[in-house]
């Protein structure tokens, strides 16, 4: 299965709702493209909900990476939601999860973006 996203607004804030697998590949170019969009309509700030991703590899991480710091670059922000328990493993073991604001509930997400 590949990956799929879909964007909605919340209060200024661009929800991505992402789904599949962020693999080397198509899963990672979705995801950059959907960020590059979004920071190209001037929408900065950006959380990545992760809640349906089924697998990551070390490419994806690397795109969650490249996307975080391509928003703060630009002078945004960008927020992870509802990691998986493999995902949250993930960024534990590779020390990332210090580096990305994660965040459990939507709405508490939605107003961490000051």
């Amino acid at each position: 299965m590949s990956m799929r996203t879909s964007t909605r607004l919340i209060d200024g804030v661009a929800i991505v709702d992402c789904s599949g697998r962020i693999t080397l590949g198509e899963g990672s170019v979705i995801l950059r493209d959907t960020v590059r969009d979004l920071l190209a309509k001037g929408q900065k700030r950006i959380l990545l909900n992760l809640g349906d991703v089924t697998y990551i590899d070390s490419s994806g991480i690397g795109e969650l990476v490249s996307a975080f710091t391509t928003v703060r670059n630009q002078g945004g922000e960008l927020k992870l939601l509802n990691l998986t328990k493999k995902v949250h493993d993930l960024l534990q073991i590779t020390k990332l999860y210090t580096v990305f604001d994660v965040k459990d509930d939507e709405a508490a997400a939605v107003k961490a973006f000051n």
